[in-house]
This record gives structure tokens, sequence and C-alpha cells, in this order.
């Protein structure tokens, strides 16, 4: 199996911040920012999501939407961040967004 990837100039702002809107798609993505491939089980046992199956359609806008790149391997996918791309195309974005996250969390704990 293999995904569809926007490429570095085919990633919209209004996709990005659309996908990133999501509390579920936002968390994740701040586990992915630790760097590194992380298969989709590990990402999950960190959000204490149990069924694979409830983030299939979050997978799919985050890839759809340029935010993550994702592959199979054996059984699992795994799951990347496309950070250099995102700060590429909109410098500061990634981090501003995060970090809003963050303190919102931290807020509300």
């Amino acid at each position: 199996m293999s995904y569809r990837h926007p490429g570095r100039d085919q990633i919209r702002i209004e996709d990005v911040l659309s996908a990133l809107g999501n509390r579920l798609r936002l968390d994740a993505v701040r586990v992915l920012d630790a760097g590194g491939e992380h298969n989709c089980t590990s990402v999950l046992n960190v959000l204490g999501v149990t069924a694979k199956s409830t983030m299939t359609h979050h997978w799919r806008v985050l890839r759809d939407s340029g935010v993550i790149w994702q592959h199979p391997s054996g059984r699992e996918n795994m799951l990347t961040l496309r950070r250099e791309d995102l700060d590429a195309r909109y410098p500061g974005l990634l981090d501003a967004i995060l970090t809003g996250a963050t303190t919102d969390a931290a807020q509300t704990s």
C-alpha cells in the first residue's frame, strides 16, 4: 500500500490549519514533534486512544494536508512530522501553534 502525499508546493495553509484545528490531531502532532519516525501504536498509546480505527480518519487528514508523512512498514504505519516542509512553506507557524497548544494544555491541567 502506498499513500499519496502533497508535494511541498502543494501544501495549503487552509488545509494545515483545518487539520490542526482538531484537538486529537493536534495532540498527535505534538507527539510527532519530538522528532524521528513513530509507529501508529506508540502515538496512540501516548494519546490514550485504544482503537486504531479511531485514528484512521485523523491520519488521512494530517497526511492529505501535508502535516505528516505516513508509510506502511510491515503491519504498522510509520509517521513522521513534515516539519521541514511546513517550516519552509510557513515559517514559524508550526512553532506558534505547538506553543499555543502547550500553553493551553498547561492552563487546563
